[in-house]
């Protein structure tokens, strides 16, 4: 009987050690999510989560990552940042901590990017935003990447459109003073503006209070400075409001948007009102073709609407997360040795054929790719007008 004993505990260690030895056996690759799944902008967290789910079943069920021979599983946690900035930073601080994830996708937008950011460069685990475009998500940190463009690159795009398409030689602006992507947008479209149409050629600038309801005030000092056209660099939840309150006061005028503006909930919150207008994006869904109207007909399926460019910007930035993966060669197990390795890994990208567009990163880990320029036509669909590419 005590042989017996023995023989099953000197089996158990055996089988054990083995495990030990065989790392695809023993864990999961996890990748955490700081996403908003609630708050101001939940339609955002949705969508990025389930193009993470869309992309997970399909490289689990042939499966796992193939990482130097070897496959794994992957596991993806979803934490929410409630589309707010602090929120943001215990999210991040949970999936590094708790979770002990090697790589996190998200925040997306800046006001959440920025300070979460910050957070993974301190802790040095890898971070890609898939569609943050404020510059200082990335400045100056080594272990923070991007998905999306700049606005030093997308303020001018909007500029130059609008100057083109509408004839304008004025502009007037409204922004959300709070919110880090917003404000810096709508700085770069002034100075970029004026510097092209002479000093005061913005000849309205305003802005609005966190929570804001009622734009009436600052839209009315907009309309009576008589501008061409405005530019709303805002969220899609804030531009249906604003647009509906500028037609109440008599506006008839133009607005160029930004890549904010780019939500599948956009049209149904602002209707009517914001069909015929314009605005500077990722991709776009309306006659898209190959890999892009793949992912885009996949989702339909899945999920029962279009994917916005947050979602399609998300299936990208995963991928280049996995592409990081699979350049560092092996996991060792050594969390912080693999992230280092995911890192470097990322940064060794030569090129990611993505659904948004190809990206070669440069030294601050955003990376260089081309605009869109949509219309929302009149079936309320984001209709491909004009690329533009640095």
């Amino acid at each position: 009987m005590k042989k017996q004993k023995s023989l099953l505990i000197l089996i158990s260690f055996i089988f054990i050690a083995l495990l030990s030895l065989s790392p695809a056996m023993a864990q999961n690759i996890k990748i955490g999510f700081n996403i908003p799944l609630t708050g101001d902008i939940p339609k955002v967290g949705e969508e990025s989560k389930f193009a993470g789910e869309m992309l997970l079943a399909e490289i689990n069920g042939q499966g796992g990552l193939d990482v130097g021979g070897t496959k794994y599983k992957l596991e993806f946690i979803y934490e929410d940042n409630e589309s707010k900035a602090e929120s943001a930073v215990t999210a991040a601080l949970k999936l590094i901590e708790r979770d002990q994830v090697l790589a996190i996708v998200g925040p997306n937008s800046s006001k959440q990017a920025v300070p979460a950011g910050q957070v993974c460069n301190d802790n040095r685990t890898p971070m890609i935003s898939p569609w943050s475009t404020n510059p200082d998500t990335t400045k100056d940190r080594p272990w923070v990447f991007r998905a999306a463009f700049l606005d030093p690159f997308q303020g001018p795009v909007a500029a130059d459109f609008a100057i083109k398409t509408f004839k304008a030689e004025k502009a007037a602006v409204l922004y959300a003073l709070a919110n880090d992507y917003s404000k810096n947008l709508a700085e770069i479209f002034q100075a970029d503006f004026n510097s092209k149409k002479g000093d005061g050629a913005v000849v309205a600038f305003e802005s609005y209070g966190d929570k804001d309801q009622d734009f009436s005030a600052q839209l009315t000092k907009i309309i009576s400075s008589n501008p061409d056209f405005i530019f709303l660099p805002n969220n899609y939840n804030e531009v249906a409001l604003i647009v509906k309150q500028a037609h109440d006061l008599g506006w008839k005028g133009p607005f160029m948007g930004a890549d904010a503006w780019g939500n599948s909930e956009l049209m149904t919150l602002c209707g009517d009102d914001c069909k015929g207008h314009y605005f500077s994006t990722h991709y776009a869904a309306a006659g898209a073709k190959g890999a892009t109207k793949e992912f885009i007909d996949k989702y339909n399926k899945l999920y029962g609407y279009q994917p916005a460019d947050v979602a399609a910007l998300t299936w990208d930035a995963i991928n280049v997360v996995l592409a990081g993966i699979q350049n560092a060669g092996k996991i060792t197990g050594d969390l912080r040795k693999d992230r280092k390795n995911i890192r470097e890994g990322i940064a060794a990208i030569e090129e990611v054929k993505g659904i948004t567009g190809n990206m070669k990163f440069d030294a601050e880990g955003d990376p260089i790719k081309c605009a869109v320029v949509v219309k929302i036509n009149d079936a309320g669909e984001f209709e491909f007008t004009e690329s533009v590419c640095p």
